[in-house]
């Protein structure tokens, strides 16, 4: 089809273009009939400016919403009373002197242009027509900003001396956390691809290799529960170096971080606070302070443990669950004082949803209630706990969790690892009630030291905290077959804002040290030569120590355009369960491609 093609884009027509004949194409984002003469506002990727078509000039064209239009005309200057600030080409408009519909727009299932409507549209009809979604300007800005963070990230690390490589998509299924998703082998019935949960064996065979300084922008698919942060498939930055330390890591990736997100911030306009220095915190801190390994160090109200307080008290609850070798842990809810009866048995019941028995509180006030306990300096104490504690078991308790007169002090009894969930769940509720999650503010910090393996309990047997290419400190390694968990593991997180943005280590390199940690978590001999005698052996052939890092792009991208979903950065995401409403996939095959493939169905066992 011939057609006139753009001189210009929509959202680049300035007031230095006034008098110029221009030809532009895009989409009519709306139209509007004012007195006999049209108004359109034509949009393309760059933006929107306004048409004024003349039906004495052009006749009266029958145009709708979304139809796809080439447009040739005049820029003129609006009159003053007609700019509209808002928008970059607000003080022009293209009075159009020639019109080509190169495509009449149906009926749409939703209103594209108008995106207060979209906000209360099905998510599972955006993603069917996700072609349509993506033509709003707030949808095709988060393309672009992914598109620009991934070209910000290929360029730091190419002017730091690294190779892209791609690795394969089809391999070899391996123990990464999650079920892999598998693909038929065709001429071996029986036999399998398995699709990458990472390219961690890969990278680190590529270290062996001698490239030294690896990263590709990284596929991977991992089988498990969908939730608001996960995808079936997902994309990171995966890059592993040769001859490095931890240390050497977390340099540059903090580097990257900063380099990238701050011209990113500033390209977009994007209302972010500079990304600044990391902060740094070990795991046994972070469960310490904040309950879990992924704090969100925005705000303080850390966790406190009054445990030693209450150990002889007459608060039965505080005192049988220390003797049982359980502890007693609180969180401080500022000015929480003010809430109601009802209110704080909404805490209580939010920290039983997450396996906790109850929840005690305390209320520190200025003034007497029915109930209260006096401390004898003018503050008062009120709960149910405060009448079977001393005042100076009370003070000890608001003295911890450094409250003042106002706040409620909330307090959960229990096993560590209960009080742990609970109360990093209820510090994190807490901060969003008092405002105190700012969205302007990233604060990122290393998590360092993990355990290198955990007990499960289920199965018995030790599990890798992160994978089972994670190296133990050198030190810590005398434990290994007398007290596994106190092996400390070198690998780090990078946490953001209470997220988990990239996790890494300092990979094994040695055989018989990589044996000896299979052995531990249960990998038989003859399983670690069928499954894993192909890195073992590389191992022998001079493997250099070696480390790496893998962020995730589509959370990266969920923090700079504050997201939630990670579908809402993603151009054609999945749906619970992996389900593609646009292609309709996963579907069925057919019968010869049964065959083929050498498969067939049975029903799941009961």
């Amino acid at each position: 089809m011939n057609f006139p093609q753009r001189t210009s884009w929509c959202g680049e027509v300035r007031p230095s273009h006034v008098g110029q004949e221009i030809t532009l194409n895009g989409w009519a984002h709306r139209v509007r009939d004012l007195g006999g003469l049209l108004f359109v506002d034509l949009r393309d990727r760059t933006g929107l400016v306004q048409l004024m078509i003349d039906p004495e000039t052009l006749g009266k064209p029958d145009l709708r919403t979304e139809s796809s239009l080439s447009v040739t005309g005049r820029v003129e200057r609006r009159d003053p009373q007609n700019v509209n600030s808002k928008l970059p080409t607000g003080e022009v408009e293209v009075t159009v002197t020639g019109l080509t519909v190169l495509n009449e727009c149906a009926v749409l299932p939703f209103p594209v242009s108008d995106e207060d409507q979209m906000i209360k549209v099905n998510e599972e009809l955006r993603v069917k027509y996700r072609y349509l979604d993506i033509r709003r300007p707030s949808m095709y800005k988060k393309i672009a900003i992914r598109a620009a963070a991934v070209r910000k990230l290929r360029a730091y690390l190419d002017d730091r001396g690294f190779v892209e490589v791609e690795t394969p998509l089809f391999t070899k299924s391996t123990p990464e956390g999650a079920r892999d998703y598998l693909v038929p082998y065709r001429l071996e019935p029986g036999h399998f691809y398995a699709l990458p949960q990472s390219p961690q064996q890969y990278k680190q065979l590529l270290m062996v290799a001698g490239v030294e300084r690896y990263y590709q922008i990284a596929k991977c698919f991992r089988d498990e529960a969908q939730r608001a942060d996960r995808q079936p498939e997902f994309t990171q930055l995966d890059l592993e170096m040769s001859y490095v330390s931890q240390e050497d890591v977390l340099t540059l990736i903090e580097g990257l971080t900063l380099s990238v997100f701050n011209e990113l911030i500033q390209e977009f306009g994007l209302e972010k606070d500079p990304v600044e220095a990391f902060q740094r915190i070990t795991y046994d801190e972070s469960m310490r302070l904040y309950g879990n390994d992924k704090p969100d160090l925005r705000f303080g109200l850390e966790i406190f443990d009054v445990s030693d307080s209450v150990k002889d008290s007459g608060f039965g609850v505080f005192k049988s669950t220390v003797e049982s070798g359980g502890c007693v842990r609180g969180v401080r809810f500022p000015g929480g004082a003010k809430l109601s009866r009802k209110e704080v048995t909404e805490l209580e019941d939010f920290c039983k949803g997450f396996g906790a028995k109850g929840m005690a509180s305390l209320y520190v006030e200025d003034t007497e209630h029915e109930g209260s306990h006096p401390l004898g300096d003018g503050r008062f104490v009120r709960g149910a706990m405060s009448k079977f504690l001393s005042a100076e078991e009370i003070n000890a308790l608001i003295t911890a969790g450094d409250a003042v007169v106002g706040d409620l002090l909330c307090f959960v009894a229990d096993k560590w690892p209960v009080t742990c969930e609970a109360l990093s769940r209820l510090r994190l509720l807490i901060g969003d009630r008092c405002g105190l999650r700012d969205r302007r503010k990233f604060k990122f910090a290393f998590v360092l030291d993990f355990p290198l393996v955990e007990w499960n309990e289920d199965e018995q047997r030790w599990d890798p905290t992160h994978h089972p290419f994670t190296s133990p400190k050198v030190d810590d390694l005398v434990y290994l077959d007398t007290d596994p968990a106190r092996i400390r593991a070198d690998c780090y997180d990078v946490v953001c804002n209470g997220v988990e943005w990239a996790s890494g280590s300092i990979r094994i390199h040695r055989p018989d040290v990589q044996a000896r940690i299979f052995k531990l978590i249960g990998v038989t001999d003859e399983e670690q030569q069928s499954r894993f005698g192909h890195i073992l052996e590389a191992f022998t052939y001079g493997a250099p120590p070696h480390g790496g890092i893998a962020p995730g792009i589509d959370r990266m991208i969920m923090f700079l355009t504050d997201d939630e979903n990670i579908r809402e950065v993603i151009a054609f995401p999945k749906l619970g369960g992996g389900y593609d409403p646009m292609m309709d996939a996963p579907s069925d095959i057919s019968k010869q491609q049964w065959e083929e493939m050498g498969l067939q169905v049975r029903p799941p066992a009961k």
